[in-house]
């Protein structure tokens, strides 16, 4: 073989192995951008079922506000988190505030509790949990409508007392065979209500300030052009 065939073969590999890395680092950033749009619908999707559409005008996924670190433990969150704010012509009406219980039978349970305003809840979704098939997966909207009976409760419907299953006393049904896992997440979501009543005024404040800022810069965007 004359140095001039293995100088192209060299040359010919080399120009192989470049398509080949170009190629896959597309293919790679593709997926990527997929996954993540992926997401955010499915972010979206659970945001809208507790603040549906016609509730509010605004993009539940970008409008958020940081939660102070002194209510992650009430909260059950140990990384903190956002809130989303849902707005109607620039008015808040609503908070989906996220809460983890370490409680339930099978460990971690995770969800977004939406709040009005008016301090009654909007919504519940549990979005992670190991609980029992057939039993304390019954927080899951797609295995029973139990989750929806908190729609409209606040911290004075029922009473404090009333924040429990009816074999403690309480309001709440529990599972046939299962009652720690209803247990645990009718507490954490009294305890997200009572959150959201002492940071309530500083999500209001900090939401209009919001407002007035993009308010502003859509002015000045406009008065460019």
């Amino acid at each position: 073989m004359t140095f001039e065939s293995i100088r192209f073969n060299s040359l010919l590999l080399a120009g192989f192995a470049l398509v080949t890395a170009v190629i896959l680092a597309s293919t790679d950033s593709l997926t990527k951008d997929r996954i993540a749009d992926s997401e955010r619908k499915a972010a979206q999707r659970a945001l809208l079922e507790i603040i549906p559409i016609e509730r509010h005008d605004n993009d539940l996924l970008m409008d958020v506000q940081p939660i102070p670190e002194k209510f992650w433990p009430a909260l059950g969150l140990k990384k903190g988190g956002v809130i989303h704010i849902a707005r109607s012509q620039g008015q808040p009406v609503a908070a989906i505030i996220p809460a983890m219980t370490a409680d339930g039978y099978s460990g971690n349970i995770g969800m977004i509790v939406g709040v009005n305003f008016d301090g009654t809840v909007a919504g519940v979704r549990v979005v992670e949990h190991k609980e029992t098939p057939g039993l304390g997966d019954k927080v899951d909207l797609k295995k029973s409508d139990w989750i929806l009976s908190f729609n409209g409760k606040s911290l004075t419907n029922p009473e404090k007392s009333g924040w429990a299953v009816k074999k403690n006393g309480g309001d709440f049904d529990q599972f046939t065979g299962a009652t720690i896992t209803p247990r645990a997440v009718i507490y954490q979501i009294a305890e997200v209500l009572e959150y959201f009543n002492q940071d309530r005024e500083r999500l209001l404040t900090a939401a209009a300030q919001a407002a007035e800022f993009k308010s502003a810069a859509n002015h000045s965007e406009h008065s460019h052009e």
